[in-house]
Parts: C-alpha cells; structure tokens; sequence
C-alpha cells in the first residue's frame, strides 16, 4: 500500500516521468518517511508494552550472556531476521538501550539488520549463487559481531544521549504487575515522547537519502574503483557511504557493477557500505549517540568493511 502512494503521488499527482532521476528520489522518500514512521511508532509502543512485562533485568539476561561475544553473535543474528534498511532499525536499536541491553551487544544488532537479511540472502544466492550468498551472511555477522565486541570493550556508554531513557524510575524498569490500561498509557505516553524529538530528524536524512538514492554514480564506480586500482576497495566503501538504501536495493547496483568487471571484494564492500553506513543513519544517530560514540561506531565498521573487501579480493582473483 505504501509503494502504491508513492507511486501515485509521484507518477499521478507530481506527473513525473518514470525511470527519470527525480522521479526515482522523489518516489523513494514518500515511500520511505512513512515507512520509516510507522516502523517508529509501532516497533517502540510494541517493545514498550513488552518491557512492561519484562522489565531491564529480564531482557538482559536474554541478550546479556556470561560470555560477552555469545551477546553479540546473537543480537547479529536477530539483525538477519529484521529486513529492515539502516534507518528503520534505529527504532529497534532504541528500544534495545531502552531496555537495559549492553552497548556493545546492541551495536552488533545495528551493523547487522540493514547490512544482512533474508531477502537479500534468496536474491544474491538467485544471482550469483549460494557461495557467494554465504560469504556475504557470514562476512556482515563477522564485521557486526566485532564492531560491538570492539566498542563494548571501550565501555562508551556515557556518549549515549539523555533522549534515550535507562533511569530505574519508569514503569517499563520495575519488576511489578500493572494493569493492561497502565501499561497502554505508558507505551502511548513514551511513544509520542521519543517520536516529538526525532521526526524531523527522519525526515532531513531521508530526504537526503532520496536525493542521493536516485543519482548512484555506476559510471564513476566502474571508471575509478575497478580492478586494476589497488585502492579500489577503500575508494568503493567512501563512495557507497554518502548513498542510501537496504541491501535488496543495492544487489541489482552491485549486479551491474559485477557485469562491468568490479571483483567480488571491491562488490561487497560497496554493498556493506551502502546499507550499514549512510549519511542519513549519521544524521538520525546523531541526536541519539555522542559524537565520540558515533564516530568510533562509523570508524569501526568501515574499517572491517575495507578488510573484508581486500580479503575477498585476494582470496577470489
């Protein structure tokens, strides 16, 4: 239904033409920002109840095991079942500090949904084959699992902004039955709390997103990070950062960039870098985490990222 309004308000009411530039930005945002609200606002009324029968304690034991990397490979793997594209999981990784889970174990989530999920498994093992399906699952929970182990290692939980709640004085954080109207209150009550402070936040880095999403340069990827370039990899990951999709939009890019000559590395380091590392993700993650926070977050996964791209490419001459 929401793709049916974009299309309609893009191709009915603004009569642009279709295959055109504008029209792709255009259509993109007005089937994203509300994609993206309603996902807000339901993933965090729902995880609110939720914590109301569950309080902090409980939802840590389950992401928050003894063993601290056993947290992230599973917080990584809940990231492969959530189809989400990298700002749509924001309202979820929320909901995860909300509810008291490790920094680090939640970062894994974060790096993990937009950048791997179920839909972008079936569509490159029907491209290219279940190889390189698996290396790329198995390379993205690589690069998630060690991007959260890395920054709960360096304890940076005081560059969480105050928007995001961990006091012990809310409902959703004591261990006591309420009644289903109390609890419909508080959901309602925070939901429209947390949505009144990031809504224009959303609707900046989409819009953003959208204007890039429709002028992907395949040209200037193909001239300037092919395989002759010992610095294609790195080249490849700063060109696929300022763009924005999921990982279902960029495996057709990934597609032609392949048929062109680009090798697999150089191709998966420039998908990673599109759906786990955007401009608008910064734009959004920014009213919720510190600069220091943030950087350290963008600096860790692009840097697995470069790894991974080089390590393919050797392996895979």
């Amino acid at each position: 239904m929401l793709q049916q309004l974009a299309d309609f308000i893009t191709f009915r009411l603004l009569n642009l033409q279709p295959g055109s530039h504008l029209a792709e930005s255009v259509n993109f945002f007005f089937y994203d920002v509300p994609k993206i609200y309603l996902l807000l606002l339901i993933i965090v009324y729902l995880v609110s109840i939720i914590r109301t029968f569950l309080g902090q304690r409980r939802i840590r034991q389950i992401l928050s095991h003894k063993k601290v990397f056993i947290g992230n490979i599973l917080a990584a793997g809940l990231g492969i079942f959530t189809p989400f594209c990298t700002c749509s999981a924001i309202p979820l990784f929320i909901g995860m500090l909300e509810a008291g889970v490790p920094l680090g174990v939640t970062m894994s989530f974060l790096v993990a949904s937009p950048m791997i999920n179920e839909v972008a498994l079936v569509l490159l093992w029907g491209l290219f084959g279940w190889q390189v399906a698996v290396i790329y699952v198995a390379s993205g929970l690589l690069v998630a699992v060690v991007a959260g182990l890395l920054i709960g290692y360096w304890k940076m939980e005081q560059y969480v902004e105050p928007i995001v709640g961990r006091s012990n004085n809310n409902l959703a954080n004591n261990e006591q039955k309420y009644s289903w109207p109390d609890r419909l209150s508080y959901a309602t009550e925070y939901t429209r709390g947390i949505f009144s402070q990031i809504w224009w936040i959303i609707l900046v880095g989409v819009g953003l997103g959208a204007f890039i999403h429709g002028y992907v340069p395949i040209g200037f990827m193909t001239t300037y990070a092919g395989k002759d370039n010992p610095l294609a990899v790195l080249l490849a990951v700063l060109i696929g950062v300022p763009l924005y999709s999921n990982a279902a939009g960029t495996i057709p890019v990934v597609q032609a960039l392949m048929a062109k000559g680009l090798p697999l590395g150089t191709s998966l380091a420039f998908m990673m870098a599109v759906t786990a590392l955007s401009l608008p993700e910064f734009i959004i993650l920014r009213r919720i985490l510190k600069l220091p926070l943030l950087l350290a977050f963008f600096g860790t996964v692009a840097l697995g990222i470069v790894l991974i791209g080089y390590l393919f490419n050797y392996l895979f001459i």
